[in-house]
């Protein structure tokens, strides 16, 4: 799988895209609290994008490991606007969210991607949304709501069974009149995952080629990075916020494999280290410099 596999109504961008992540919400685990107003949401969301998002994905409800759910009507209330002032601002909007209502309340405005962490599984409508709008409809391994993952963590070959598991689904949402073409798939960094577990995940992204759908790679400042980056006196990991350089590197790594796309919170750094990739990538072959040519 390359980069640049069309999707329906997205640009093709020629390297690994980077979203940029607008939370509306007071409990996330990264930014809580710091977009709950609409206007100040919309402002950060175009900054992301004048710092290089390619998309910016907007979520009403945490997904932090045992977040309690919100209702759908304040889940409403806190991404329409959002959604509503970024299309108007010219910018690429995903949506993140669970609920084929929201989804489809979303596309409606102009969103272009749902983003649902379940992968279809928690609304039973949701593929039927994907299908009737033709948005690009991201399909993530999920075993279980926020509250009760982490018990959920257990696995054989952790790659193999992730890759297996994500394409029983994406058969499923198919069946359900999800065009192939449409979807991302997504190994779902943290969700039902132990540290070690969301390393391997990393080291074999390509092992996901075989679903011949674009990867989304989505690991900015989850727990994993803070605890390799832990305090070695104290063993106090990272600060969430501290994580964002080890995002980054992330980021580049999985670029050279192919991922289609990036999540991340900060996005200068990772908009950089993924235009680097690609220039690296894009040099492969080429003619090396000979005497008497001035580098450029």
């Amino acid at each position: 799988m390359t980069t640049t596999d069309p999707l329906p109504g997205l640009p093709r961008w020629g390297r690994c895209a980077v979203m940029g992540v607008v939370n509306v919400t007071p409990d996330s685990f990264s930014d809580g609290g710091l977009w709950l107003d609409p206007g100040r949401a919309v402002a950060h969301g175009l900054e992301l994008v004048a710092d290089g998002a390619d998309m910016v994905d907007v979520g009403g409800e945490s997904t932090r490991p045992g977040a309690e759910r919100v209702t759908c009507e304040e889940e409403l209330r806190r991404v329409l606007p959002v959604v509503r002032g970024l299309v108007e601002g010219g910018a690429v909007v995903s949506v993140d969210t669970m609920r084929a209502e929201v989804a489809e309340a979303a596309v409606d405005l102009g969103a272009r991607i749902i983003n649902d962490v379940s992968g279809g599984r928690a609304d039973p409508a949701m593929a039927k949304v994907a299908a009737r709008t033709g948005a690009a409809f991201v399909v993530m391994h999920w075993r279980g709501q926020s509250d009760r993952m982490a018990g959920l963590a257990e696995y054989g070959d952790v790659v193999a069974d992730v890759v297996r598991e994500v394409e029983q689904q994406v058969d499923v949402v198919v069946s359900a009149g999800v065009d192939l073409s449409q979807i991302v798939v997504d190994p779902g960094l943290g969700f039902a995952k132990t540290g070690a577990h969301n390393w391997s995940l990393l080291a074999g992204i390509d092992a996901w080629t075989r679903l011949g759908r674009p990867v989304l790679i989505a690991a900015s400042r989850k727990r994993f990075l803070g605890s390799l980056l832990a305090d070695p006196v104290t063993g106090t990991p990272r600060p969430p916020l501290d994580r964002d350089p080890a995002t980054a590197a992330v980021s580049v790594l999985a670029a050279s494999q192919g991922a289609w796309a990036v999540r991340v919170h900060e996005v200068s750094s990772t908009a950089d280290a993924v235009r680097v990739e690609a220039a690296v990538r894009g040099a492969v072959g080429r003619p090396t410099v000979t005497e008497g040519h001035r580098p450029g």
